[in-house]
């Protein structure tokens, strides 16, 4: 597909071609990629057969899970116009703002209806708030109906039960967040996400991975400004840690903090205790114990010798 409006800017060509498949604009003429980066206009559709193959209809909005018609639904929009772009008649106007009001009303008509809608708008906040990606809300939302179809709604907040199945979602998905960093963007107490957390496990028989401690290593690495050296020497020291079993039942960030901070001392890097306690989210006091720990069981030398 020739797109005229662009010219190359190696051989000043006009014979542009827009890629649609690889989302590119490519001169025809010498190979140069202009952008990769094309903005689709095409008109969606979706063909099973040879008949409907002529039909090109559009497909609409997606499904998704994180709204609460699933996106199945109409609206009435907000707007003094018909279909044709022609003015309402201004007798109709109060019509259509009723119609508007009663047609919402009748899409909210069980009270699990207005829970979906108040736990999914809440959903997309924390979503920006945390800048989590498309499918970790997904997956929290099939999570939250799951609790919901289970009965685990009633008599518990809406808001930290939706904390809780995204702080599954985020395991299961491996992505490193903490029940405290969800708690504390959510502004619920932590106690009251982990109590929902034990629930929707228990009632959902769910199974969730080990936590990557490499990942929050990552994380509290790249918080505290620490060089590369440091990090490899960092994960080699992990490595160790998860080998010799003195990971089992340790806090995966508080473990992570503890390997930065030695990593630190055995590569000269001038970081203290409470800058790496603070990029964690824990206190110098328990990575200055944890250190101890492991000071004491793997030896000093394997711990800040690079």
């Amino acid at each position: 597909m020739n797109n005229h409006n662009e010219v190359c800017p190696i051989c000043k060509s006009s014979n542009v071609i827009a890629d649609h498949e690889s989302a590119e604009i490519v001169c025809s003429n010498c190979g140069m990629v202009i952008s990769d980066k094309i903005q689709e206009n095409r008109e969606e559709s979706r063909t099973f057969n040879t008949e409907q193959a002529k039909d090109r209809r559009r497909t609409g909005m997606p499904v998704s899970l994180a709204s609460a018609d699933m996106g199945l639904s109409t609206f009435i929009a907000r707007t003094e116009k018909d279909a044709s772009g022609c003015e309402i008649d201004p007798s109709m106007i109060s019509t259509m703002h009723r119609l508007r009001t009663w047609h919402f009303r009748a899409q909210v008509r069980t009270s699990s209806d207005r829970n979906l809608r108040f736990a999914f708008n809440e959903l997309h906040t924390l979503k920006d708030k945390l800048g989590l990606p498309d499918a970790i809300i997904e997956k929290t939302a099939y999570i939250y109906r799951k609790a919901q179809q289970r009965g685990l709604t009633h008599g518990r907040s809406a808001s930290a039960l939706l904390a809780a199945a995204m702080y599954i979602a985020c395991r299961q998905m491996g992505v490193p967040r903490t029940l405290d960093d969800i708690a504390i963007i959510s502004n619920i107490k932590s106690k009251s996400i982990a109590k929902c957390y034990r629930q929707i496990i228990f009632e959902l028989d769910l199974k969730l991975p080990i936590i990557d401690t490499t990942k929050c290593i990552a994380r509290v690495a790249n918080r505290v400004s620490i060089n590369e050296r440091a990090k490899h020497r960092a994960i080699n020291l992990i490595n160790d840690v998860v080998k010799s079993g003195l990971s089992a039942g340790k806090d995966p960030m508080v473990l992570a903090a503890t390997v930065v901070y030695a990593s630190c001392i055995g590569t000269s890097e001038q970081k203290s205790q409470i800058d790496v306690a603070k990029a964690a989210d824990v206190t110098d006091v328990t990575i200055r114990n944890r250190f101890k720990d492991l000071k004491n069981r793997l030896g000093l030398d394997r711990i800040v010798v690079t």
